[in-house]
């Protein structure tokens, strides 16, 4: 997603973020910069590894991926939906679930409220087993 609509900042398409952005949407769960770097240089492009990173760093910055650490403290990036969302993620294959958690976003409201903030946001993220993987 570019979002200038809500204050992020576009992303400019060149050559480098395009290789980024297509290995992006050849799979759907999240990869370490390093697999996708592996990607596209089996794809026959040419993008150094250090720009691997920076691109993904822009795009999540700009929204149009999601970043998260994984349980060993990694950067892992994906494509996801523009909607607010949480992910599930199997800790043996990385498969990934977007779920919605109007649970937890009563809960921050009300930690929150309850110690006087305000303009809070959150991020939660699952580790778990799939059942592929048990």
């Amino acid at each position: 997603m570019t979002s200038t609509d809500q204050g992020r900042r576009a992303v400019r398409p060149t050559r480098q973020r395009r290789a980024v952005a297509a290995a992006l949407a050849g799979f759907d769960d999240f990869r370490s910069a390093q697999e996708i770097h592996d990607l596209i240089s089996q794809q026959g492009d040419s993008v150094g590894l250090a720009t691997v990173y920076r691109t993904l760093s822009a795009l999540a910055d700009a929204g149009e991926v999601d970043m998260l650490r994984n349980e060993d403290g990694e950067a892992i990036w994906r494509s996801c939906s523009d909607a607010h969302h949480h992910h599930l993620v199997c800790r043996t294959c990385g498969a990934t679930v977007e779920v919605e958690g109007p649970a937890v976003e009563r809960w921050t409201n009300a930690i929150a409220s309850e110690h006087g903030f305000a303009d809070i946001s959150h991020t939660l993220e699952i580790f778990g087993t799939c059942p592929a993987c048990r």
